[in-house]
């Protein structure tokens, strides 16, 4: 009825229009695994008319190739399957004009359409394997990158840019650092977009930002992370983007509430709360000359020594009468004298007291 040598041809001539038409051509290694394609469909779709059940797992193996090349070359997954239908197309305008009988012809029609899909669904597996695969070696360059940026000893410029060249990363003058909760960082870094990557780090997701004081991006990504526990590290240049991480790291750990935290923001509260405990003992030393002191004379110490020793501006601040003012540090001093003439101290005092009472800032 016909061979394979024909039908083969036959869509060499079609397909090789068709990849024109792409912009694509049949030379060089993409070009020679198509004919491969090709020739081995015809051969198979002939032994498949002359037997329904021969075996296509060799075709199918040809295909699923196919599809992973297609990927890696770049091309759309749907790229392929226009090639084929073309393909498959022609031949059907081929056999029509066999003078086959209707019955024949409508097999062949069943056969051949079934034939296409299952090559079709090869090249398509193909294609997603081998994205997936991509995705996971994805994954690890943008993660190496990363690691190279935040690790404690910063990397040399040779290696920085490797990385970056195989992340695909152009290397920004300056970059802020972003933790956040969670451990979608692919996700996180899809919705940050501009050119901003991601991985994930002790249970946390690393966001690298380049350039962010570019207008915008950090009301977007401010957008992006309304709901998440995350913090932002200070814009620096790109080698020192471990000082940024630090700060934003141990940010995370401290200050709590949802959405995007600038570290800059809350630098007294990052201060004071970067070693656990240390404060506390701080706060108890200094503050232990005030035990005989109540919680309101605390607080008008407190407001006296952030007011820089103005009892009416104390007295604003509190919402009390500036006599009750003058009357509860005439106390204070009685319990610490000379200590309140002496600037370090007062400021040690002040840290002290922002640090324990509750209502302080």
């Amino acid at each position: 009825m016909f061979d394979s040598a024909t039908v083969s041809e036959r869509l060499l001539r079609t397909i090789r229009a068709q990849m024109s038409a792409q912009g694509r051509s049949l030379t060089g290694g993409q070009g020679r695994g198509l004919t491969l394609g090709v020739e081995t469909a015809a051969d198979a779709f002939v032994r498949l008319v002359a037997d329904p059940a021969c075996d296509l797992g060799p075709a199918r193996a040809v295909f699923t190739r196919l599809g992973r090349t297609e990927f890696r070359e770049g091309h759309r997954v749907d790229a392929l399957r226009a090639i084929l239908t073309v393909g498959a197309r022609d031949l059907w305008d081929y056999l029509t004009g066999l003078d086959l009988p209707p019955r024949l012809l409508y097999g062949l029609a069943s056969t051949l359409f079934g034939f296409v899909d299952t090559l079709a669904g090869a090249a398509a597996q193909g294609y997603l394997d081998e994205q997936e695969s991509h995705g996971r070696d994805w994954d690890t360059t943008r993660r190496r990158l990363i690691t190279l940026l935040v690790q404690p000893d910063p990397p040399g410029a040779t290696v920085l840019q490797a990385a970056a060249d195989a992340a695909r990363w152009p290397l920004p003058a300056t970059a802020a650092v972003i933790c956040a909760e969670g451990t979608d960082g692919a996700n996180l870094s899809r919705a940050a977009g501009h050119g901003t990557v991601a991985t994930v780090i002790d249970d946390a997701t690393v966001m690298i930002v380049p350039a962010p004081d570019t207008p915008g991006r950090l009301t977007h990504l401010g957008a992006v992370l309304l709901r998440r526990h995350a913090t932002l590290g200070p814009t620096v240049p790109l080698a020192a983007t471990r000082e940024s991480y630090r700060l934003s790291r141990r940010a995370l750990r401290i200050l709590p509430g949802a959405g995007l935290l600038r570290c800059d923001d809350h630098l007294f509260d990052l201060v004071t709360g970067w070693e656990p405990g240390l404060m506390d003992r701080y706060a108890a030393t200094w503050l232990a000359p005030l035990a005989p002191l109540r919680t309101p004379e605390r607080e008008t110490l407190h407001a006296w020594l952030r007011a820089q020793g103005q009892v009416l501006a104390t007295a604003e601040a509190l919402h009390a009468h500036p006599q009750t003012v003058r009357y509860r540090l005439r106390k204070i001093r009685q319990v610490l004298g000379d200590l309140l003439d002496d600037p370090d101290a007062r400021l040690h005092l002040q840290l002290a007291l922002a640090h324990t009472l509750p209502t302080a800032s």
